[in-house]
């Protein structure tokens, strides 16, 4: 495949970009989230993202606590 395609949901865009708002590209937290996907091939694509919201989660705290 040549280019870039693009068929990722607005509302999951969306949801990367607000994860980043403070600094960053939601476009590697995206590729990163997949590159996870399939690796652990054997955990389902739901527990990943939702492993991947709560790190980002806990990360945006420490940033508003410090």
């Amino acid at each position: 495949m040549h280019g870039k395609q693009r068929y990722i949901a607005l509302n999951v865009v969306e949801w990367f970009r607000k994860q980043v708002e403070g600094g960053g590209n939601y476009q590697s937290l995206i590729n990163e989230a997949l590159k996870a996907h399939i690796k652990q091939q054997g955990e389902s694509l739901e527990t990943i993202l939702r492993r991947v919201i709560r790190e980002e989660m806990k990360a945006e705290q420490q940033q508003v606590a410090a």
